[in-house]
């Protein structure tokens, strides 16, 4: 079920076309990720969706509606938005700046308490500690943490975020990330992420659309983007030293694992990436390895020459 369609859109600037006829669809409950260079069109393509931009030709469905046709303020209510900056009001609170959407949409006081609490602890951010403090005695990375939860006060079911991860040092970068996918599996969300970052792409994308100078060049699943690249810029992008791992990545090990054999070790856990699994067994100087359920039961072998045959494909 598509929650966002694109349809021809373009958006010009005078003469000059910012966006030029771009399609794509969005399934509900999906994570798409944009990526491009800068000047691409990536942002302003986002920003049309909520309305912040307005398109000079082509439409937006949001759940089979046109946008053009609810109240601006409408739209936006029902999709969060976070940005690079985070955009948190300083003089505000954790909790107050979490709760401003709820308080616009008339929630009653426990409902939003509630609500506040419930963000705060996904967020790993104790509501004793954090819920009072202001935006300055935070973290980079914990100002990025409300800005998120904020964005997800109202329960939208759609999450815009430009560049959110940006200003982030790569380990605050990556746990912001796999919070992410772990949150947008708990509730379902479609989220629509700007970045110029491939491997992020790579990381959190159920598709990724490349754009360059106002076109979409492709938008497709992460393994077809890197075995089937649609222009020489998409293959450029996607790297071309790499591309067997970052393949590699994006395979779990359950999808590619033999019939047990008895007496393998180690055991891997069946949740490992391939790229993962390679690594574990090149460190452990094994050629096949026991593949483990949660309960630590065995449910099959992986060996070195069958994820080499994978890491061919790219």
């Amino acid at each position: 079920m598509s929650m966002i369609d694109i349809r021809h859109v373009t958006k010009r600037y005078g003469t000059t076309a910012v966006v030029n006829d771009v399609s794509m669809t969005m399934e509900k409950g999906t994570i798409t990720v944009i990526v491009g260079t800068s000047g691409s069109g990536k942002s302003t393509l986002v920003r049309m969706i909520n309305r912040l931009v307005t398109a000079s030709e082509g439409e937006i469905l949001v759940a089979g509606r046109n946008i053009m046709d609810v109240p601006a303020t409408e739209l936006r209510r029902g999709i969060g938005y976070a940005i690079q900056s985070h955009g948190l009001f300083p003089h505000r609170t954790v909790a107050e700046n979490i709760a401003t959407v709820p308080q616009l949409l008339g929630w009653d006081t426990t409902r939003i308490d509630t609500r506040v609490e419930e963000l705060l602890s996904l967020f790993n951010l104790d509501p004793v500690a954090f819920a009072g403090k202001y935006p300055h005695q935070l973290s980079g990375g914990e100002q990025q943490r409300v800005g998120v939860a904020r964005a997800l006060a109202a329960e939208p079911e759609i999450l815009i975020m430009d560049e959110p991860f940006g200003a982030l040092d790569p380990v605050i970068r990556a746990k912001a990330q796999d919070d992410l996918l772990a949150i947008q599996k708990q509730f379902g969300t479609t989220v629509v992420l700007v970045t110029h970052d491939m491997d992020e792409a790579f990381h959190l994308g159920h598709q990724i659309a490349v754009m360059s100078k106002g076109r979409l060049l492709q938008c497709s699943p992460p393994e077809k983007i890197l075995t089937e690249p649609a222009d020489p810029l998409v293959q450029q992008l996607t790297g071309t030293s790499d591309r067997a791992l970052k393949l590699l990545s994006l395979q779990p090990i359950r999808d590619s694992m033999a019939p047990p054999k008895p007496g393998l070790l180690p055991a891997l856990p069946q949740t490992l990436s391939a790229r993962d699994a390679l690594a574990e067994m090149i460190w452990q100087g094994v050629d096949e390895a026991a593949v483990q359920d949660e309960r630590k039961a065995p449910v099959g072998s992986i060996s070195m020459s069958r994820l080499l045959r994978l890491g061919r494909r790219a």
